[in-house]
C-alpha cells in the first residue's frame, strides 16, 4: 500500500478537526460517530490532537462508555487526554471512578485538580473538595479563577471561615482580588459563615460590582436582620434582577417583615418587566399565611391560574398554607381533591392541621394524613400534637403505636408530644413505654424530652421517677428542667425542697423566667411558707425584675388564703394593677370556704360571678360556706338561684387505672360491673378503719340530714370507691394511684391516710390542686392544702 504524503493528510486532518468543532457544538452524539468511522477510514486515529478533541466529544455528549474505549485504545495520552475523561466521569457524578483516574494521571495540571474540585463540589461532597484543594496547594499547582470561585463555594457550604481565609490569602497573592466573580465568591463565603465584617471589607474593595455583588450583600444584611441597610442598598441598585427581588421578598417574609415583603412584590409586579418566579410566589403567599391576608393571597391565586404557572411543589404548598392559615382550610381541601397534590410538604400539612384543630375539628385533618404516600417524622409528630391540642390524647397513642410499628423513628418532638398526651390521660405505663422509646432511640437526655418526662412522671404521680431523671439531666439543664423539677415539687407538696432546688437554680447563675416563679410561689403556697412567699414575689420583681401576671398574682392570694390570712388576700386581689380574674377571686372564695367566712364569701362570689355568670364552682363554694355554718335556709336559696339560671353543679369524679384501663367512679356510684364487690370491700374497710380510731367527719357533709345518712354518703364518695377497686384488682402492696376532679375533702383525707395503713400500701391522690401521698397512716401534705 503507498503512504499518502503528509499534504493529504494534513487537509483531511483540518477537515475532522472542524467537523469534530462542529459536532461538539451542536452537542451531536452520532455525528461523533460518523466522524470517528471517518477517521478510522483515512488512518487518522494517530492524531493524539484529533483523538482528544473525538474523546471530548464523546464525552461532553453523554457517551461516556465511546469516551473511554477510545481512551484506552490510545497509544499516547496526554495530560489533555487524562483531563477530558476525567471530567467525563466527573461531570456524571460517577466521583469514585473519577478520582481512579485523577490517581492514575502521570502529570496533573491546575485543570486536573479543578475538575476533580468542581465535581466534589456540586455533588455536595464539600469536604472532600476542601481536602484536595489543600493537597494541590502541597502539590504547588497554582490554582486558577474556577478553582479559587469552587473551593469558596464549599468553603462556604460547610462554614469552614478558617480556611476561607486562607484562599483569600491566595487570592491577593495571585491578583485576583479585582476578577468580580472571585470577589463575590468570597463576599458569598464571609456572608454564610457570618463574618459580616470581613464581607463588608470585600465588598468596599470591589472596584467593578455586579448584579450578584449587591444581591450577596442583601442577603447578608437580611439575614442579619438589617432591614435598614438592606432597604438603602436595594435603592442603590441600579440593576435589580429577579434574584434581588427575590431576595428582598423572602429576606422580609423569613424574618417577620410581611407587609414590607407584600409591598416589594406589588412592586416587582408595577415597577418591572420582570415575571414572579417560584421563589417570589412561595414567599408572596408565606407573607399572606403569616398576615392571614385572605385577599391578597386570592389575588395569588388569580395570578397564578391566569398565568398557568406550574402550582406544584412549593407555590403548591405555599397556597395550601396560606389558605389554611387565613380562615379558608375548606378551599386548601379543595386544591388538594381537585390539583391531586401529593407532594403535600410539613409546613401545609401543619397549616391544614392548624386550621382544622381551631375549628374542632380533627377528622379531615387525619384524611389528609392518611393520604400522605411517605409522611416524615413531623408530619407524624404534627398529627399526634393536633390529637394532643384537641385533646385526644387516646387518640395520639395510637397513632404513636402505629408510627413506632410502621413509620419513621420518632424524634425528640414526637416523644415530647407523646409525654404531653400520657401526663394528660395520667398513664405512668405508657409513659414509661415513652420513656423506653427515648432510651433505645438516643433521645431520653435531650432537654425536651427529658424536660417532659420529668413533667409525665410528675405528673402520673411518681415524683421519685421525676427526680430520677432530672438528676440524669445534670449536663443539659436548662431554665425549663429547673422549672419543671420545682413545679413537680410544688404539684406534690414538697415545698421546702422545691425552694431548695430553686436556690441551687440562681447559685448556678440560671436566670428564672415567669414561669419559674409560678412554680416557687405555688411551692409557697402548698407548703405554708408566706414570708419566703413574700420574699419570693419581692425577689421576682425588683432583682429579675420580671412584671407579675395574672399566676403570680393568684399564687399569692392562695398563698395568704390557705394560711387564714384572709384580709390580706382581700387587699392583695384588690391592689392588683389589673383586673383579678376568675382563678384569683375563686382562690379567695375557697378560703373563706375553709375558715368560713361568710361575709368575704360573698364578696368574691358576687365579683366571680360578674366575670363568669355560669361558674357552677361559685355558687357551690358559697352555698357550701352557708351550709358549713348552719346557715341552711341560705344555701338552699343559693342551690335554688343555681336551678332557676340553668347552673348545673360539677360532679365530683374520681378515677383509677387498672391495666391501661381507666375506671371511673362517682359518689355512690352503682354503675360498675364489680360493684357488689367494691361495696363489701368499702363496708369492710369502714369498719376496720373505725375500730382503728377514724371518726367521720360529717361536718363535710354539707346538707341538713341525719348523722347515719352522711355516715352512709361519706363512705361511698368517688375516691373511697376507686381505692376499694384498686384494693380487690391488684395484688398486695401496689401502689394505687387514684385521680379526682375536685378538691378532696376532709373527711375523705382523714380516712385515707387510715386505709393506708390498714392495707400497708402506698396511696396517691391527685386532687384539683395538688398530690397527696398517703403512706402508714399519714399524708405527705401534713394536713396542711
Amino acid at each position: 500500500m503507498e503512504i499518502p504524503n503528509p499534504p493529504y493528510f494534513s487537509c483531511h486532518s483540518e477537515s475532522c478537526a472542524h467537523l469534530l468543532q462542529t459536532s461538539l457544538k451542536s452537542r451531536d452524539p452520532l455525528k461523533g460517530k460518523s466522524i470517528h468511522a471517518q477517521m478510522v477510514k483515512l488512518g487518522l486515529t494517530f492524531s493524539v490532537y484529533l483523538m482528544n478533541n473525538l474523546m471530548n466529544l464523546y464525552a461532553k455528549t453523554g457517551s461516556l462508555l465511546d469516551a473511554h474505549d477510545l481512551f484506552n485504545e490510545m497509544p499516547v495520552k496526554t495530560t489533555f487526554s487524562w483531563n477530558t475523561i476525567l471530567s467525563g466521569y466527573a461531570k456524571q457524578g460517577k466521583l469514585e471512578k473519577a478520582h481512579q483516574v485523577f490517581d492514575l494521571i502521570p502529570v496533573r495540571d491546575s485543570v486536573s485538580w479543578t475538575t476533580i474540585i468542581v465535581g466534589y463540589n456540586q455533588m455536595g461532597r464539600f469536604e472532600d473538595a476542601i481536602k484536595i484543594f489543600v493537597d494541590m496547594v502541597k502539590d504547588k499547582v497554582l490554582p486558577t479563577q474556577f478553582t479559587l470561585t469552587n473551593v469558596l463555594a464549599s468553603c462556604a457550604a460547610t462554614g469552614s471561615r478558617g480556611i476561607g481565609k486562607k484562599v483569600h490569602s491566595f487570592v491577593v497573592k495571585l491578583g485576583l482580588h479585582a476578577c468580580v466573580p472571585v470577589a463575590n465568591s468570597l463576599l458569598n463565603m464571609y456572608a454564610k459563615t457570618g463574618d459580616l465584617k470581613m464581607a463588608k471589607v470585600v465588598f468596599d474593595r470591589m472596584k467593578l460590582r455586579n448584579t450578584s455583588s449587591w444581591n450577596a450583600m442583601i442577603s447578608l444584611h437580611m439575614n442579619c436582620g438589617r432591614v435598614d441597610l438592606v432597604l438603602a442598598q436595594f435603592e442603590l441598585l441600579s440593576e435589580r434582577d429577579i434574584v434581588s427581588w427575590n431576595s428582598m421578598i423572602a429576606g422580609c417574609n423569613q424574618h417577620g417583615f410581611d407587609n414590607e415583603a407584600l409591598q416589594f412584590f406589588s412592586s416587582m409586579l408595577k415597577d418591572t418587566s420582570l415575571k414572579p418566579d417560584r421563589f417570589s410566589l412561595a414567599s408572596a403567599l408565606s407573607a399572606c399565611a403569616n398576615l392571614e391576608k385572605l385577599s391578597f393571597g386570592k389575588q395569588i391565586h388569580g395570578y397564578i391560574v391566569r398565568t398557568m404557572f406550574d402550582a406544584s411543589g412549593a407555590v403548591g404548598n405555599a397556597l395550601i398554607s396560606m389558605y389554611a392559615k387565613s380562615g379558608g382550610v375548606e378551599i386548601a381541601r379543595r386544591i388538594i381533591e381537585q390539583s391531586g397534590i401529593s407532594d403535600l410538604d410539613v409546613i401545609a400539612f401543619t397549616a391544614l392541621l392548624d386550621g382544622y384543630v381551631k375549628l374542632g375539628d380533627i377528622t379531615p385533618a387525619r384524611q389528609i394524613f392518611n393520604s400522605l404516600k411517605d409522611p416524615d417524622v413531623v408530619a407524624w409528630t404534627a398529627m399526634i400534637v393536633g390529637y394532643v391540642q384537641n385533646g385526644l390524647n387516646n387518640d395520639a397513642i395510637e397513632v404513636f403505636k402505629t408510627m413506632v410499628s410502621e413509620g419513621p423513628r420518632p424524634n425528640s418532638f414526637t416523644l415530647a408530644a407523646m409525654l404531653s398526651a400520657s401526663s394528660s390521660v395520667t398513664s405512668l405505663n405508657h409513659g414509661k413505654q415513652i420513656h423506653a422509646s427515648a432510651i433505645r432511640s438516643g433521645e431520653a437526655l435531650s432537654p425536651s424530652v427529658g424536660n417532659a418526662l420529668t413533667t409525665m412522671y410528675a405528673k402520673a404521680g411518681s415524683i421519685n421517677g421525676a427526680r430520677k431523671v432530672f438528676n440524669l439531666l445534670r449536663q443539659n439543664r436548662d431554665t425549663v428542667s429547673w422549672t419543671s423539677m420545682i413545679m413537680a415539687l410544688a404539684q406534690h407538696g414538697l415545698g421546702e425542697e422545691a425552694i431548695e432546688l430553686f436556690e441551687q437554680m440562681l447559685a448556678l447563675g440560671i436566670k428564672p423566667d415567669h414561669i419559674t416563679y409560678v412554680g416557687v410561689l405555688s411551692a409557697c403556697t402548698h407548703g405554708g411558707l408566706v414570708e419566703q412567699g413574700r420574699s419570693y414575689f419581692d425577689l421576682m420583681k425588683n432583682v429579675h425584675k420580671i412584671d407579675p401576671t395574672l399566676s403570680h398574682y393568684a399564687c399569692m392570694v392562695d398563698l395568704f388564703g390557705r394560711a387564714g390570712l384572709l384580709q390580706e388576700a382581700y387587699k392583695f386581689v384588690e391592689n392588683m394593677p389589673m383586673e383579678p380574674d376568675v382563678i384569683a377571686w375563686g382562690s379567695l372564695l375557697s378560703s373563706c370556704k375553709v375558715y368560713k367566712n361568710v361575709d368575704l364569701a360573698k364578696v368574691a362570689a358576687e365579683r366571680l360571678l360578674l366575670i363568669e355568670p355560669n361558674n357552677s364552682g361559685a355558687y357551690s363554694a358559697l352555698a357550701n360556706v352557708y351550709s358549713s355554718c348552719g346557715k341552711w335556709d341560705d344555701a338552699a336559696k343559693i342551690r335554688k338561684l343555681m336551678k332557676a339560671r340553668g347552673v348545673k353543679k360539677e360532679q365530683g369524679l374520681s378515677w383509677v387505672q387498672i391495666q391501661n384501663k381507666t375506671h371511673v367512679f362517682g359518689v355512690e356510684d352503682g354503675l360498675h360491673p364489680r360493684k357488689d364487690e367494691i361495696y363489701k370491700m368499702m363496708d369492710k374497710i369502714w369498719k376496720e378503719i373505725k375500730k382503728m380510731g377514724f371518726a367521720p367527719d360529717t361536718e363535710s357533709v354539707l346538707h341538713d340530714l341525719g348523722v347515719e345518712v352522711k355516715d352512709q354518703i361519706l363512705r361511698y364518695h368517688s375516691e373511697k370507691l376507686a381505692i376499694a377497686f384498686g384494693i380487690i384488682s391488684t395484688p398486695e402492696n401496689t401502689t394505687l394511684r387514684i385521680m379526682k376532679n375536685l378538691r378532696v375533702c376532709n373527711d375523705c383525707h382523714n380516712a385515707i391516710k387510715f386505709i393506708s395503713k390498714l392495707v400497708d400500701r402506698e396511696i396517691i391522690v391527685r386532687d384539683a390542686t395538688r398530690f397527696h401521698h398517703f403512706k402508714d397512716g399519714s399524708c405527705s401534705c401534713k394536713d396542711y392544702w
